[in-house]
């Protein structure tokens, strides 16, 4: 890159920089909605929500049903499938 072209994009420096902490951000959300121990810890916190009567039972169900179906999904970690072991 030359020396006119960078004073040229200088101002997109901080969206530059907002995008990829943004994108990194969005990599590490995917990335933990799709591991199984960050799942089953939010079960567990479910669970302790209705023991407490922080939530109904209506409301448990439902989170219930979503989380099982996301241990059960054939595919993790940013739409690539699910192969076993470490993705």
């Amino acid at each position: 890159m030359g020396l006119v072209s960078g004073l040229l994009l200088l101002p997109l420096a901080p969206l530059r920089g907002t995008l990829w902490v943004a994108d990194h951000l969005l990599q590490e959300a995917e990335r933990q909605t799709g591991d199984p121990r960050a799942v089953q810890a939010r079960l567990a916190a479910l669970n302790r929500a209705l023991e407490e009567g922080a939530i109904d039972e209506e409301a448990f169900e439902e989170e219930e049903e979503r989380l099982l179906a996301r241990l059960d999904s054939p595919v993790r970690y940013a739409g690539r499938p699910h192969r076993g072991g470490v993705s």
